[in-house]
């Protein structure tokens, strides 16, 4: 499931890829911003062309694609042979594994993106716009027979595994996008109402509440887009408050906080060995964090934003950034190592990018208006942006494109 289990550490016991060879490529029909899970001989993955895909993972071949009526950047998740899925469309589904037939969909009271008004001070400062960079759905996790999910309607919900019957529905005061992480009885989930929330597994009921910064002028630095990640008795999770956060597993308590100077973390963390490493969007950084204390390891210098949550194997660290590159760091040394770019970024980077490699997203946005906002974005995807998160599965990474493209490297 997203982030390798329902803990969301975002670790894999593979072989280090060196990206230097593509296995293969699959085209969907939209973008790619689902994470491709890999089970069995399958990956599986979601598209915005509102498709879950199969593809056989030595091929690249399709096995079978199952149709929603909406979008898909939920990435999946895949237990006792069923493969389970959110929509735009306002509906979670479990699809058979082995033939892509339904199991079970469940309807949601829809979905939505948070919202706010003159959101990032766009004009009219009146008018309540949609988040066009709230661009993930919440992932469902599965243990102990249950899904778990975010949704748009502000809720989260606990549904029986195999008929989809919901357990408990629990209200939070905003969209949660966030996908929920599972460990120890408890369920971790971040929602636009800024709070990141304790529930009982087994109930729904509030365990606790930790609240992260606000923002009512411009609506930036508000809210939880990131996913917890659960690791020693601490909850790791990135705000849009422009801070990093780690409190009590337990209680909820702020262990500590680091600042990312107004930056964004959309992704979810790693955790290994006492370490937390994360990307940021503004700021453009990639960083390794003390778990205890929050005192640095290194802090690496991205070319562009970054939404992607890093994956680790073999004491290397992968992730995407916007600018359609997929990088590898050494852990070890804090050194970049490897980079691969996509077929979109080779085609439509360069003009958009300066002398010294850094993407110019700025000259992509032509106004203050949303439709600008939204113009930025959509220019931007154009760029192959790796918005997906890797997974890393036998010496090889498999990670999704704004160019519609899956990706398998070597």
């Amino acid at each position: 499931m997203f982030r390798g289990g329902p803990a969301h550490l975002g670790t894999y016991q593979s072989a280090a890829p060196s990206l230097e060879g593509v296995v293969w490529k699959f085209k969907t029909g939209g973008r790619v911003l689902s994470s491709p899970i890999v089970s069995g001989d399958a990956v599986y993955v979601g598209s915005t062309d509102g498709q879950l895909y199969a593809i056989d993972r030595a091929t690249g071949a399709q096995r079978w694609k199952f149709g929603t009526q909406g979008p898909i950047s939920s990435s999946p998740a895949v237990a006792g042979g069923l493969v389970y899925i959110s929509s735009v469309d306002g509906k979670v589904y479990a699809v058979d594994a082995t033939t892509g037939s339904q199991k079970w969909a469940f309807t949601t009271k829809g979905e939505r993106r948070f919202t706010a008004p003159g959101i990032h001070g766009a004009i009219p400062r009146t008018e309540r716009m949609p988040d066009p960079f709230d661009v993930f759905l919440s992932s469902p996790a599965v243990a102990g027979g249950t899904v778990y999910i975010g949704s748009g309607d502000q809720n989260v919900y606990a549904l029986d595994a195999a008929t989809g019957a919901l357990k408990w529905r629990f209200a939070t005061g905003d969209v949660v996008h966030s996908s929920p992480a599972v460990a120890n009885g408890l369920v971790y989930v971040g929602s636009w109402d800024r709070n990141v929330y304790a529930l009982d597994a087994s109930t729904g009921r509030e365990r606790w509440r930790y609240t992260t910064g606000n923002d009512t002028t411009e609506y930036n630095q508000i809210g939880i887009a990131s996913s917890p990640a659960v690791s020693g008795g601490l909850v790791f999770v990135g705000g849009r408050d422009g801070h990093f956060h780690v409190v009590d597993a337990v209680t909820g308590a702020l262990k500590w906080k680091h600042n990312n100077n107004g930056g964004w973390t959309i992704g979810s963390p790693a955790v290994l060995d006492g370490v937390v490493y994360f990307a940021t969007s503004d700021g453009r950084r990639f960083k390794a964090l003390d778990v205890n204390t929050g005192t640095p390891k290194f802090d690496l210098e991205n070319k562009a934003v970054s939404f992607s949550s890093p994956a680790i194997a073999s004491g290397v660290a992968y992730y995407g950034t916007s600018d359609g590159w997929l990088r590898s760091v050494d852990i070890r040394t804090g050194q970049f190592r490897a980079h691969f770019q996509s077929d979109g970024s080779k085609e439509h980077g360069a003009k958009w990018t300066d002398a010294n490699g850094n993407l110019q997203s700025g000259r992509m946005y032509p106004d203050r208006t949303l439709d600008g906002l939204m113009i930025g974005m959509r220019t931007m995807f154009t760029v192959g942006s790796m918005l997906s998160s890797p997974s890393v599965v036998d010496g090889v990474v498999y990670i999704g494109s704004t160019d519609g493209q899956v990706y398998a490297i070597r």
